[in-house]
């Protein structure tokens, strides 16, 4: 790989990587499961590492990206076309407008959650994180914890309470609501 091809690698590597979780959210808001997604997903990166020399330096990747993405939702839509349980290209089209104007304020809720998962004591919150793992077992960690089931469910309650009180309180800060 000579440097330039490596340079182009990196700064793709960086975008990417940076942008990944809400591309894939992005994706995941216009296809009806999670498996299509990520089928769609393996597409997306694909195609963005294709046309990532039509990327114009110091632009914005993200929209650039949903862009990619909502071409591939698209094609994906064509080949599944027979499939009564597809949403049409212009339902995906308004799903996609409306996610992508969304997008800023779900990643200022991601980041503010970001930051009160950060308050919980650490014992806590590898619990809480457990707690929503797949496959994760309430009962097993229910035990590992000295509560009941229904005491579990009744500390993720309050935790729940907690981080969605502190993430208002951060949002309401900078002046979103």
């Amino acid at each position: 790989m000579s440097p330039t091809e490596a340079e182009r690698h990196r700064a793709f590597l960086r975008q990417f990587t940076a942008n990944e979780a809400a591309i894939r959210a992005f994706v995941r808001r216009l296809v009806p499961a999670r498996a299509d997604a990520d089928d769609i997903m393996q597409e997306v990166s694909v195609v963005l590492w294709e046309k990532f020399d039509s990327f114009q330096a110091g632009g914005w990747f993200r929209p650039w990206a949903f862009g990619v993405a909502r071409y591939e939702v698209l094609a994906w839509l064509r080949d599944k076309g027979r499939d009564r349980l597809v949403l049409s290209e212009k339902a995906v089209e308004l799903l996609g407008s409306e996610a992508e104007a969304s997008e800023p304020r779900l990643e200022r809720q991601r980041e503010a959650l970001e930051h009160c998962i950060g308050e919980v004591a650490p014992a806590q919150r590898n619990l809480l994180l457990r707690a929503y793992e797949p496959g994760a077992r309430v009962a097993s960690l229910a035990r590992e914890s000295g509560r009941s089931e229904p005491g579990f469910y009744q500390w993720l309650y309050r935790v729940r309470k907690q981080l969605l009180d502190c993430i208002r309180r951060n949002l309401a800060r900078e002046g979103w609501s």
